[in-house]
């Protein structure tokens, strides 16, 4: 049993079972026993690798999509850049990296990093050397203007919360103790009006997924876009409205008990995109676009064959592995998701199409 496990423990055999939302939060947020208040999980030493880790061009993309996009609106003389959760660092280098030949791009930007983080903050103030970050604990202190954002494998880190469908209403899955340790049970059946709307679409034993925090951030970034203009770009793993059971641990890159080692491995669920489409308006979202199309639309390939140039051996292969694994379907060029969030009357960024309604993914 880990520290945070036996804080757990103890807090729930005295004020009874917690949710699952309440779980996830701790074992991720904890500020002294929470997985990303401890370490740095990136990389191989780490639990997981990001697509900004495997190669420079998922950046690259990314930025040069960004400044059309800020090009497409006017170019505002003064604008903030911000990224959720921006690990490393290493994106941002590569987007502004990508960025620094577009005319006006760097003097009208502002940088602004949302990451709770203390090590990773770390990181990243050292990878961003010369370009004055300014960061956050949330996204709502990010200051008023054009909004250009990156979200890259952030909501799915949101702690969640699941219902199991009943006879009579919903019931939530959980988190209480078995044997000393926690452990996932279930709450009595109870109508949840938040879920009428799947009433349509489940059937008893059908589990769902809800992300208040995710549809609260979704909300705030649509309406900040709507007000002052922009685009923010979501990349993570998930689908068009959720269903089943997604909650997962990963260890040493590996799948672990979410249970087994609470604050020790990294707790995740995946995205769904139509509550984010959803709570984003009257903000305008693009439809929902495998990555690996969208990087491939964006000109990932040309990219790629130009860096080829002059690589031979282990880098030309690991280069050629790199490019397969960003945007191949049978890697993450199926699984990772994209869509944006622009304003209305602007076209959506690069690579992305407008979505028709909210019943179109």
């Amino acid at each position: 049993m880990t520290p945070l496990g036996v804080l757990l423990s103890r807090q729930i055999a005295a004020t009874g079972p917690m949710t699952l939302a309440d779980y996830m939060a701790a074992c991720l947020l904890h500020p002294e026993h929470g997985y990303y208040a401890t370490r740095d999980p990136l990389g191989a030493a780490g639990d997981f690798t990001t697509a900004p880790e495997i190669s420079q061009m998922f950046g690259e993309m990314l930025g040069l999509c960004l400044a059309q996009a800020w090009m497409d609106q006017g170019a505002p003389a003064a604008f903030v850049l911000a990224e959720l959760g921006p690990g490393r660092g290493t994106l941002m280098a590569d987007v502004l990296r990508a960025t620094a030949r577009v005319p006006g791009f760097h003097d009208a930007l502002r940088l602004h990093l949302v990451e709770a983080s203390p090590p990773l903050r770390a990181e990243q103030a050292a990878r961003l050397q010369g370009r004055a970050p300014t960061w956050h604990e949330t996204a709502e202190s990010l200051p008023e203007g054009p909004l250009y954002l990156l979200a890259n494998e952030f909501f799915d880190a949101l702690p969640i919360r699941q219902f199991l469908r009943s006879d009579g209403g919903w019931r939530e899955r959980m988190v209480g103790l078995t044997d000393g340790a926690p452990a996932l049970g279930l709450a009595a059946a109870t109508p949840v009006a938040a879920l009428d709307h799947r009433l349509a679409d489940t059937a008893a034993g059908h589990l769902v997924e809800t992300c208040a925090p995710a549809a609260a951030l979704a909300q705030e970034i649509g309406a900040r876009i709507a007000r002052h203009g922009g685009a923010a770009l979501v990349i993570d793993y998930g689908g068009w409205r959720s269903f089943g059971d997604t909650f997962q641990a990963l260890k040493d890159h590996r799948p672990a008990d979410p249970f087994t080692a609470p604050g020790a491995a990294d707790l995740t669920a995946h995205v769904d995109f139509e509550a984010l489409a959803r709570a984003a308006a009257p903000a305008r979202t693009s439809q929902m676009t495998p990555q690996g199309v969208f990087l491939e639309r964006l000109g990932i390939t040309a990219r790629a064959e130009a860096l080829a140039q002059g690589l031979s051996g282990s880098a030309l292969h690991s280069h050629v592995a790199a490019h397969r694994r960003l945007t191949h379907p049978d890697e993450m060029g199926s699984l990772f998701k994209v869509m944006a969030l622009f304003p209305d009357g602007a076209p959506p960024p690069p690579g992305l199409e407008p979505r028709v309604s909210h019943d179109d993914p």
